[in-house]
């Protein structure tokens, strides 16, 4: 049995991962050069030194004699997972992917196992781990071991720093210009993200959302008349434009809405290519123009404004939260439900979101806004999401390991979730119809997008900065009752015209606080979709 320091221990650790599990990254890293050029060599030599020195000098503040081992076999199975999503699905692991994974419920990440991800992952962890429990470990004296490790830390920084001197030009254009990159770093890409995470989580946990729009209330123009407001917003997730029937797509997959009288907006951008980053941010007056992710979660949201202004707000959730949107409001995990025809026992489909509306609203005095949180299009398991009526566009991806289906199998199951959407939100258009008490108005826009096979990359979450568009552009649909449409001095043929200019999830919060007639300082005009409709 071989014997060894611990950090001759992290350092041989450390070259295996940097040799066997970041393939994504020297793909990308060596992108455009030539591997007969010699420069090729000496940048490849310095980015694998470079890459054995970060992970060396992270795990070294993770390990000590006693638990190296079973430390650096958990590094390894996370490690072999990561690179299996990286790989099947195009992930990069940034911060907001990496909250994404931390804040995933468990319905979620089941819907991510595979056997094709467990035998990866036994293949890619289980020889260093043997490797590593074969190693007898020597005993040092604390004093001595303290100074080792510190030498050691402080010969992790000079030899990174030495490694980027050697090839800086072709570095920093790298950094420069593909910003990205770092993401594919692996482990170092999950370890420093899940640092960043839960410093940020644990700060704003101990910390009261920052009040907004303490001067709001309901415009002395506002329109009552003989009934109250109610406002359904309806939070689709992970539907794309490209698909979206009412947007022109070669298929219809939106039949019933187009039977409707709604007012479709075909160029939308989502603020974020996940849940985690979207949904705060476009419930936020900060957006995506003066995207600041600390400010948009330390904030309430224009739900708390809505409240502040006098309304009854209710948040009904068939996904995974509402990612602190309605922090101190009502919030009703509709999803977990037991409902006989509607849930399996794991999941719901979206109609569960409708089961006694109704009565919310009769209960409610006032004016209303009731959020309906869909689980929607949410990948890999689309086969998931719709009951087998819907099952139109065949074949079908019956699989939660997309590799084992062909690219028409995969979009069949997308398309055929979207007709199931098309069915939701006209059921509720149709429950609000039948409204007597309040004049109904109900919104539906996409949290984010997904890419389907495109240039190989598939469900969601790249960073926004390279993201493709599938993945950032969403549908938006709004349908508003008679009595909605003359009590707020609505034009809708204008609204219809209005419609077709390009919007973002940042007009989002400024029009609703529009529309329902709320005075503050807050809203802006500006990105207010239905001023100039307004009468």
């Amino acid at each position: 049995m071989p014997v060894l320091g611990t950090e001759p221990l992290i350092l041989a650790a450390s070259v295996l991962l940097a040799a066997l599990y970041n393939s994504r990254f020297w793909s990308a890293a060596l992108n455009g050069h030539l591997t007969t050029d010699a420069g090729t060599w000496l940048y490849a030599v310095a980015l694998f030194v470079l890459l054995v020195a970060i992970h060396a000098f992270l795990l070294a503040f993770l390990i000590t004699r006693r638990f190296a081992k079973p430390v650096l076999t958990v590094v390894f199975i996370v490690t072999a997972l990561a690179v299996y999503y990286m790989q099947q699905y195009t992930v990069f692991f940034d911060t907001s992917m990496l909250r994404n994974v931390l804040y995933t419920d468990v319905k979620e990440a089941g819907e991510l196992l595979s056997w094709d991800m467990l035998v990866f992952v036994v293949l890619y962890s289980a020889l260093p781990s043997v490797l590593i429990w074969r190693v007898q470990i020597r005993r040092r004296p604390w004093r001595r071991a303290i100074l080792m490790r510190g030498a050691f830390i402080a010969g992790t920084l000079v030899v990174a720093a030495a490694s980027v001197a050697m090839v800086f030009q072709d570095f920093s254009a790298l950094m420069r210009n593909h910003k990205e990159v770092r993401y594919l770093i692996t482990p170092a890409n999950y370890m420093v993200g899940l640092v960043r995470v839960v410093t940020a989580d644990t700060a704003s946990i101990q910390k009261k959302k920052i009040p907004i729009g303490m001067d709001a209330q309901l415009d002395e123009r506002a329109p009552q008349k003989n009934k109250p407001t109610l406002l359904v917003l309806v939070v689709g997730e992970t539907v794309r434009a490209a698909n979206w029937g009412l947007n022109g797509y070669l298929r219809q997959t939106t039949p019933r809405l187009a039977r409707q009288d709604v007012v479709n907006f075909p160029k939308m951008t989502s603020c974020g290519t996940n849940t985690e980053v979207s949904l705060p941010c476009m419930f936020s007056p900060f957006g995506r123009k003066d995207y600041d992710e600390k400010a948009i979660r330390q904030h309430e949201s224009l739900l708390h404004v809505l409240q502040r202004a006098g309304f009854h707000v209710s948040w009904r959730d068939n996904q995974s939260g509402c990612k602190g949107v309605c922090e101190g409001l009502e919030l009703q995990r509709i999803g977990d439900s037991k409902h006989a025809t509607l849930c399996d026992g794991e999941r719901c489909v979206d109609e569960i979101l409708l089961e006694n509306l109704d009565d919310e609203v009769q209960h409610a005095n006032g004016n209303v806004v009731i959020v309906l949180h869909q689980l929607g299009n949410h990948g890999p398991a689309y086969y998931r999401r719709y009951p087998p009526s819907f099952r139109k566009f065949t074949p079908t991806c019956d699989t939660n390991d997309l590799g084992k289906c062909t690219r028409e199998q995969i979009v069949n199951s997308y398309d055929n979730a979207l007709l199931y959407t098309d069915y939701f939100l006209s059921q509720a258009i149709e429950k609000l119809k039948r409204q007597a008490s309040h004049h109904a108005a109900m919104m539906y826009v996409s949290d984010h997008g997904e890419s389907l096979g495109e240039k190989g990359i598939y469900l969601h979450g790249l960073p926004y900065a390279i993201a493709p568009k599938e993945q950032k552009e969403v549908p938006m649909v709004m349908w508003m009752s008679e009595g909605f449409v003359s009590s707020h001095w609505i034009n809708k043929e204008c609204m219809k015209q209005k419609a077709q200019q390009p919007f973002n999830h940042d007009y989002l919060f400024h029009s609703v606080l529009g529309i329902l007639g709320i005075k503050t300082k807050l809203y802006d005009p500006s990105y207010d979709m239905t001023i100039s409709c307004r009468l």
